[in-house]
């Protein structure tokens, strides 16, 4: 969900700003999504990076989740959203930790949308947490080293049990992951937008899936025109 500061940037504004408009865009997404029939939506919410953003912006993005949570968390349980949080739980605070707990015990019974909210979230921090969860298994004789498989690394990833995503969208024009599911965009489409994330309409969605719709996935495979 790229693009808030930049939003508020060519409208004079201060970031925070940016940010709060970008929590709008958001709450369209999801009831989008819920709508359109879609399974599961993962949103990059708060990277591991982002803590060596200005303290005060840091403190800004902390807060506007607070009470993003606090304000809306009874909506997406009457709306059947589960949430989920895809990150590193290790070094955040007993606070936010609290509000994560709430929000997932609260919606673990729905059954609509999984909502993914990846939160203080680095791809290569969650292989790095994999790879010594299989050291620890391998040394404790509960793991042999060929039971190290893609289905073993699969099941201690942070967005596990869900599956790997069809498609990734980047807002704001940029050409990169940045740091984002590297394990599991494997195979993914990426659609890329010049639209900034507060500026993301259910129209902009639309058109993305319109978009994927029409491409053909070969994981790595031939089509059976290219064969003949």
């Amino acid at each position: 969900m790229d693009g808030n500061g930049r939003w508020a940037s060519r409208r004079a504004m201060p970031r925070f700003l940016g940010h709060r408009q970008g929590v709008k865009a958001l709450k369209t997404a999801v009831r989008y999504a819920s709508n359109r029939g879609i399974s599961v939506l993962t949103v990059y919410a708060f990277s591991t990076e982002n803590w060596a953003r200005p303290k005060e912006e840091v403190d800004f993005l902390l807060e506007l989740m607070y009470k993003t949570f606090v304000q809306e968390i009874e909506e997406l349980r009457r709306e059947g959203v589960q949430v989920r949080l895809a990150g590193d739980r290790s070094s955040l605070s007993p606070e936010i930790l609290k509000v994560w707990n709430q929000a997932e015990e609260l919606t673990a019974d729905n059954r609509g949308l999984i909502l993914n909210i990846a939160f203080n979230y680095g791809g290569r921090q969650e292989i790095i947490d994999v790879v010594r969860q299989v050291a620890e298994q391998v040394s404790r004789g509960e793991l042999s080293p060929s039971e190290i498989t893609e289905e073993k690394i699969a099941s201690l990833l942070y967005t596990h049990p869900t599956p790997y995503p069809d498609l990734i969208i980047r807002t704001g024009g940029e050409m990169r992951l940045s740091n984002f599911l590297l394990w599991q965009a494997a195979y993914s489409e990426f659609y890329v937008t010049d639209v900034l994330w507060p500026d993301f309409s259910e129209d902009d969605f639309e058109q993305a899936l319109q978009d994927y719709a029409g491409r053909e996935r070969r994981f790595g495979q031939v089509t059976a025109k290219e064969q003949l």
